[in-house]
């Protein structure tokens, strides 16, 4: 059994020997579309995380037998054509809910406690040189007592709930599917969230339902200290929205790890606001700690041996 994997460089130096234990792994560090057609002519098993799998890709594999997705979503996959063909797409879940959690974390703290700005008064001199013990310029708020609105509670956002409760704060969230399924929190309104939440991180799929779901109107309803961080998918928040709104200075800031089109383009006014402060960015890793990317090539080996016992 021949195993490609088309873009083995977004798992890092990950270990694959689980994969490999299974037949014939041949690894290809990133793939354009004209190259993933040239090396799947003989492919049973093909591996993928952000290659585009479609009907030019599948007729170059003639012998193709199950698509396996390095990821949670599978946008990026043609399903109803692999359905055609008979091939069945495998994906991975829940790998990497620990790791989300405690980045969408990450980046709450740095923008509810300044984080950067006093790393960088220490590290400038500027505390080596001043007349009192502490720097009181950027004051910061306490999370406890607080509100926090979810935008999606589904695994990660019920873990995200969990952890915010920890800080003391208060959660509400908002369903993206409609069902208010959790009843733990309140399930409320899109703009009761966004007016009432000091702090919102959203953890849901893109889909027809939340593309575009949060844009001016939506951040301008947003309490003049309130943060929102986007740990879902690039296409939920309007980027040139955010961009305006938070460069205006009419909310306290927002943090991204997903965007529209990843790498980020250099000219995306994300990056122009002029109030660089008020944002903090990671580049759509996390997703990627070293035990969820562990977790993730075990799980796909999983995938393979199940396929493969069915048979």
């Amino acid at each position: 059994m021949k195993i490609v994997f088309l873009d083995a460089s977004t798992l890092g130096d990950t270990p694959l020997e689980p994969i490999a234990a299974l037949g014939e792994l041949v690894c290809y560090p990133t793939s354009t579309p004209q190259e993933a057609r040239a090396r799947v002519g003989d492919c049973d098993v093909l591996i993928i995380n952000k290659i585009v799998v479609d009907k030019a890709l599948l007729d170059a594999a003639p012998g193709l037998k199950l698509v396996c997705e390095a990821a949670t979503g599978v946008n990026n996959i043609d399903v109803r054509e692999c359905e055609a063909m008979g091939i069945p797409v495998k994906n991975v879940a829940g790998y990497s809910t620990d790791s989300v959690v405690q980045a969408t974390f990450m980046h709450v703290l740095s923008l509810m406690g300044s984080a950067p700005y006093f790393d960088g008064f220490v590290k400038s001199g500027a505390y080596s040189a001043s007349p009192i013990f502490t720097d009181l310029s950027k004051p910061f708020l306490e999370m406890a007592g607080k509100t926090y609105g979810v935008v999606g509670m589904g695994t990660i956002g019920s873990k995200v709930a969990r952890v915010a409760e920890a800080f003391g704060m208060k959660v509400i969230y908002y369903s993206t599917s409609g069902t208010g399924h959790c009843k733990e929190y309140p399930s409320v309104g899109l703009d009761e969230l966004m007016s009432c939440s000091d702090v919102i991180s959203i953890h849901a799929p893109y889909n027809e339902r939340t593309a575009g779901l949060i844009g001016e109107r939506e951040l301008r309803l947003m309490k003049p200290t309130a943060v929102i961080v986007n740990m879902g998918r690039g296409g939920i928040v309007d980027e040139t929205a955010l961009a305006k709104v938070a460069g205006e200075g009419v909310i306290g800031g927002a943090a991204l790890d997903v965007f529209v089109k990843e790498p980020l383009p250099a000219d995306n006014p994300l990056l122009h606001t002029g109030r660089s402060d008020s944002f903090r960015f990671s580049p759509h890793i996390a997703w990627a700690s070293v035990e969820a990317r562990r977790r993730l090539v075990a799980m796909i080996a999983d995938n393979i041996r199940s396929w493969k016992d069915s048979l």
